[in-house]
């Protein structure tokens, strides 16, 4: 297994961690987690492109590792009522469409790339959840509502985000539907 792979791999395996953290309230543990978490997406993709270790377990486990890190903390946050159900309903419902749309295409041995927005949205979520953890570590400081309130419109921008990118990757690709 090369490095990316690994990286990718440490990804999932912090996110119980992560999750344990988050759930015994030791917010800035679990915020040091995600951060570093989040750190091992952007070197895995650069060490692979950089020194041609692209494989298709990476291709795969590289999104549902974001994904399983990134979705895990939207449900804690949505249980605790930090974020809304709906924002994280809208969320979902993009990913399982986009899946849908993949798997439709690679049933006729096409590959549909990610995006530019949906990287982009993908980096909206992974400051969203921090900076709401951040929030959460410091309910007693005087700014713990403009953090929150600035956590709260990252989650609002990246809910547009996902619409956007969604609406996106649906008019490029439209074409499965007719598959």
């Amino acid at each position: 297994m090369n490095l990316p792979n690994k990286l990718t791999m440490a990804r999932i395996f912090m996110t119980p961690l992560f999750i344990a953290a988050y759930m015994t309230d030791m917010f800035i543990i679990a915020l040091i987690i995600f951060i570093l978490a989040s750190l091992t997406d952007m070197a895995d993709g650069k060490i692979a492109r950089k020194y041609n270790l692209i494989t298709d377990f990476g291709k795969i486990m590289d999104p549902l590792a974001d994904k399983v890190l990134v979705y895990s903390a939207f449900c804690l946050l949505v249980g605790d009522s930090i974020i809304p159900a709906w924002a994280f309903i809208i969320i979902l419902a993009r990913e399982f469409l986009i899946a849908g749309m993949r798997t439709v295409a690679a049933s006729h041995g096409t590959v549909i790339a990610a995006g530019m927005s949906g990287k982009v949205k993908t980096v909206v979520q992974m400051v969203a959840v921090p900076t709401l953890i951040l929030a959460l570590s410091m309910k007693e400081a005087n700014y713990y509502t403009y953090v929150l309130y600035f956590a709260q419109f990252l989650i609002y921008a990246s809910v547009a985000m996902n619409v956007y990118s969604g609406a996106e990757y649906v008019l490029k690709n439209k074409y499965v539907f007719k598959q």
